[in-house]
């Protein structure tokens, strides 16, 4: 297990990615929700890159339900990119997945379509 933890936010004329590396959890999630109030407005795309992102526990699973509720509220569009296999499980058993628009992470700077 890696102590590394990052958020990268980027800025794109129709998008705004988020980027996280290490693990979602208790600890982290903190970080991730204060990126999140860059929130784009008016009907753009707000891409969370969790590529890089091996473990997430129910801490981050209610912040990505949380995020969506204030992503849709805005008008604007939330897609998970690159989910790894134990975030993607979770996603799954919680039957959460479905909510999510989902795309794979080398897609993750292109426009998305809905799966």
């Amino acid at each position: 297990m890696s102590d590394t933890f990052t958020v990268v936010v980027t800025h794109h004329p129709q998008s705004t990615v988020i980027a996280v590396t290490g693990e979602m959890d208790l600890t982290t999630c903190p970080r991730v929700d204060e990126a999140c109030t860059v929130l784009p407005v008016g009907g753009k795309t707000l891409r969370l890159d969790l590529s890089g992102v091996p473990f997430m526990d129910s801490t981050g699973l209610n912040l990505l339900l949380r995020l969506r509720r204030r992503v849709r509220d805005d008008g604007s569009r939330l897609v998970l990119a690159g989910l790894q296999p134990q975030p993607r499980h979770l996603l799954h058993l919680t039957e959460a997945y479905a909510l999510f628009e989902t795309t794979a992470a080398d897609n993750v700077g292109e426009p998305a379509g809905r799966r």
